[in-house]
C-alpha cells in the first residue's frame, strides 16, 4: 500500500511538471535548459582607443560568443561598453588575452546558469488560472500569456476586443488586443508592441502589466479614463511569438524570429532589421548566422508582415507606435538609419522628454533620450523608423531596465517598478496627442534637468 501510495504521489508530481512545462520551474532537481549556461560568464568590456577596438573585434571574432550590448561587433566604439556572453570554455582564454593587451574588463555575471535561475526562482505553483489570480509580476509564458489575452477579452468586453492579425512561421496565431469603449469609434489610436527580441522579457510583461493598469484604473483614474474614452490602443504582448516561446524551452538568449534559411543551418531573422526602410543597409547583417540578419528581403518575416499590413490599413489613425525592448533605460525616436533631424523634432524631442520627466517622477531611474542614431547606434530597417516613414507622427522605442547588471536576466522583483515608471511614460505620450502640438515648442533646458 505504501509502495502504491509513494507511486501515486511521483505521478501526480511528474504529471504537475508537464502541466507547468515551459522548460521552466519544476523543483525536482532538473536545471533550467539542461544546465547549458553553467560556467558561462558575462563580460563588460571597456576599449579605451581605436586600437583596442580593433584587438577586441578581432579576440571576439576568433571564439562564438553571444553580444548582449551592441548586438553587433561592428558597432563597438572606444570608450563604451561592450556586453558579451562567453561560453565557459572560452571564458580563461578572453580573460588572459584581455589582461596581456591592458584592455578594461570586469565580469558582471560569474555563472550565467545560476543567474538564471535567481531570475525567475523556484515556484511550484504559477498563479495564471484566471484574472484575479494571474501574478503580473512573474514572467510567463506564452500559452499563458494567450491564455491570460483571453480571460482579458472575457471579462472587460465592453473596453476589449481580441483578434488575430496571422500567423507565425511555425503557425502561431498573432494575437492584439484593442482597448477602447467598444461602442464607439476613433479618430486616433495607439500602436504598442512588445517581446519583438524574444530574450527581452520585460517586454511582454510591460504590455500585460499596461492592459492591466488600463482596465482596472479606469473607473478611478481620470487621465486613463480620459486616454480610454478618446483613444483605441492596439496591444501586441508577443510581437515574436515563435522566437519567444523558443527562449523559454530551449535557449534562453535567443533574439530572432524562428524561419528556416534553405542555404543554412541558422534559423531566424532580426525582426527589427526586417522593415522596408533602408533595409539591410548599415548595422544590419546580411549574414543568416548573425543576430541582425536583416533576412533574404524586406518584411520577409510573416510576423513583420502582419504588423506592417495592420499598420498600413489604420494609419490615417495610428498616431503614436510604440516598441517596448531591452536594455540601456533610453527612449528613443527616429532616425535610426541615418544622422538627420526629423520634420516634426520639436514635437518629439517634447514627448520624448515630458516622458522620460513622468518616468523619473517614480522611482529616480535616469533614461537617455533622443534620436536613434546618435543615442544609441545606427541601424536600418527598423519598426520605429518604418512606422514614421508611413506616416506615424510619434514612433517610438523604449530601452527598458536596466543598464547592464542584469542585463536581460532582470529579476521579476523588478517587474514591477519597471512597469509602473513605463506606464508614467506611455500615459503621458498618449496624453500628448490629444493635445495640438505646436511648432517651435520649447527646447529642452539641460541645465535644469541635469539628471536626463
Amino acid at each position: 500500500m505504501a509502495v502504491n501510495f509513494r507511486c501515486a504521489v511521483q505521478v501526480l508530481v511528474l504529471l504537475g511538471c508537464v502541466i507547468i512545462l515551459s522548460n521552466v520551474l519544476c523543483p525536482v532537481g532538473a536545471y533550467l535548459y539542461n544546465n547549458r549556461y553553467a560556467g558561462d560568464q558575462v563580460f563588460r568590456i571597456t576599449p579605451s582607443n581605436k586600437e583596442e577596438v580593433q584587438v577586441l573585434k578581432k579576440l571576439l571574432g576568433n571564439i562564438k560568443v553571444d553580444l548582449w550590448q551592441p548586438n553587433s561587433a561592428s558597432l563597438i566604439r572606444h570608450n563604451a561598453t561592450v556586453d558579451v556572453h562567453v561560453r565557459r570554455n572560452d571564458t580563461r582564454g578572453l580573460r588572459t588575452r584581455l589582461q596581456r593587451e591592458h584592455i578594461d574588463f570586469k565580469v558582471f555575471i560569474s555563472n550565467l546558469q545560476k543567474e538564471i535561475e535567481k531570475q525567475t526562482g523556484h515556484r511550484s505553483s504559477r498563479k495564471r488560472r484566471s484574472e484575479s489570480q494571474y501574478d503580473y509580476e512573474v514572467y510567463h509564458s506564452l500559452e499563458e500569456i494567450q491564455s491570460w489575452m483571453f480571460e482579458m477579452n472575457r471579462t472587460h468586453p465592453h473596453l476589449v476586443d481580441m483578434f488575430s492579425i496571422g500567423r507565425s512561421y511555425e503557425g502561431r496565431p498573432l494575437y492584439i488586443l484593442q482597448l477602447g469603449k467598444r461602442t464607439r469609434s476613433y479618430e486616433k489610436a495607439v500602436w504598442i508592441d512588445c517581446g519583438v527580441h524574444a530574450r527581452e522579457w520585460i517586454g511582454p510583461a510591460f504590455c500585460q502589466w499596461f492592459v492591466k493598469e488600463a482596465l482596472h484604473s479606469y473607473q478611478y483614474d481620470s487621465v486613463m479614463r480620459r486616454l480610454m474614452n478618446q483613444l483605441n490602443f492596439y496591444i501586441m504582448p508577443v510581437f515574436n511569438v515563435d522566437g519567444y516561446h523558443f527562449s523559454w524551452t530551449t535557449d534562453r538568449f535567443w533574439r530572432k524570429t524562428r524561419s528556416k534559411n534553405a542555404k543554412y543551418h541558422c534559423r531566424g531573422v532580426d525582426a527589427n532589421r526586417n522593415w522596408k526602410v533602408k533595409w539591410c543597409e548599415e548595422g544590419a547583417s546580411s549574414q543568416p548566422c548573425d543576430d541582425t540578419y536583416c533576412g533574404p528581403f524586406p518584411e520577409s518575416e510573416p510576423e513583420v508582415k502582419a504588423v506592417a499590413k495592420f499598420l498600413r490599413k489604420h494609419k490615417k489613425r495610428v498616431k503614436a507606435y510604440i516598441s517596448i525592448h531591452a536594455y540601456a533605460q533610453m527612449l528613443l525616436y527616429p532616425y535610426s538609419y541615418k544622422y538627420a533631424t526629423i520634420p516634426n523634432f520639436n514635437c518629439v524631442e517634447s514627448a520624448a522628454h515630458n516622458a522620460v520627466t513622468a518616468l523619473y517622477s517614480a522611482y529616480g531611474v535616469r533614461y537617455r533620450y533622443g534620436p536613434a542614431s546618435t543615442t544609441l547606434y545606427v541601424s536600418s530597417g527598423s519598426s520605429m523608423d518604418w512606422a514614421y516613414r508611413n506616416g506615424i507622427p510619434y514612433a517610438f522605442a523604449f530601452e527598458l531596465r536596466d543598464t547592464g547588471y542584469f542585463g536581460f536576466l532582470l529579476p521579476e522583483a523588478l517587474i514591477n517598478p519597471t512597469c509602473t515608471e513605463t506606464m508614467r511614460a506611455v500615459k503621458t505620450i498618449s496624453s500628448g496627442l490629444l493635445k495640438k502640438c505646436e511648432t517651435g515648442m520649447h527646447q529642452l533646458d539641460r541645465e535644469r534637468y541635469p539628471y536626463l
